[in-house]
């Protein structure tokens, strides 16, 4: 037996674009959606449900769709890190990651030894793998969010943290933390989200970000790899446009 690929790191570490998927909420809808081939799925643990008891079947739908399944935690704790990991997630995403020493830690609690303090267990990802702790290292993605106006002023240094493979720059809490609250189109937001995703390039390391219908192609032409979309978004406009369709037929 030998450790399931990461599909997400692959295609990042190839150069090529990663498509993430957010809000898909159980197993039927990973199923459901599976046919789409995006490469990742973002589960939500942060605002959402995704927890201990339930991680493990929403995993093993990503993984029967060859799925990155990454899951955003709500905290930055070593032990909450690692126990995501060891219940089948293969990415861990962290809220808030402000310094330098911050991001450390998400390495730390992400990665076993000798780079990191990763508890020494066998995943599920790891069961029948014999040298399970000798590759996963190379197989768990790391990724940090970039959402806070500290974190801005402090990127240069959080940028010189190995073992992260995306650095996500979050719009929401981003805008709010500069004193636009839900205004994400702010000149003063969107400048300051276009100057951070240059300058993790300008580092030789991986952007991230929230790209929707309207933004996909700016953000792609800007040398972000990693795409992550809310299937909300695609389902309120599929419903608008039904009705909207149904309604001009009466007329």
């Amino acid at each position: 037996m030998k450790i399931r690929e990461n599909r997400v790191k692959q295609k990042l570490n190839n150069g090529e674009l990663a498509y993430i998927i957010s809000g898909l909420t159980n197993p039927d809808d990973i199923d459901n959606f599976g046919p789409n081939e995006f490469d990742g799925v973002w589960l939500e643990g942060e605002h959402g449900n995704v927890n201990a008891s339930n991680l493990g079947d929403l995993t093993r739908a990503c993984d029967l769709w060859s799925f990155t399944s990454i899951v955003r935690v709500n905290r930055n704790d070593q032990g909450l890190i690692y126990r995501t990991l060891d219940c089948g997630a293969m990415g861990i995403a962290v809220p808030h990651v402000n310094t330098k020493e911050e991001a450390q830690n998400v390495v730390d609690g992400t990665k076993f030894a000798p780079i990191g303090h990763r508890g020494m267990f066998t995943s599920r990802q790891g069961y029948g793998v014999d040298n399970y702790f000798e590759v996963a290292n190379s197989q768990t993605m790391v990724v940090v969010l970039i959402e806070d106006i500290v974190a801005i002023n402090n990127l240069d240094e959080i940028l010189t943290v190995d073992h992260i493979d995306v650095f996500f720059v979050a719009p929401s809490d981003l805008a709010t933390s500069m004193g636009h609250i839900g205004d994400l189109s702010h000149k003063d937001v969107q400048d300051t989200i276009d100057s951070a995703l240059a300058r993790i390039q300008d580092a030789g390391r991986t952007a991230g970000t929230l790209a929707l219908d309207h933004s996909v192609e700016k953000y792609v032409k800007a040398g972000v790899q990693f795409l992550m979309v809310g299937v909300g978004g695609w389902i309120s406009a599929g419903a608008t446009t039904y009705k909207l369709n149904a309604e001009k037929a009466r007329t």
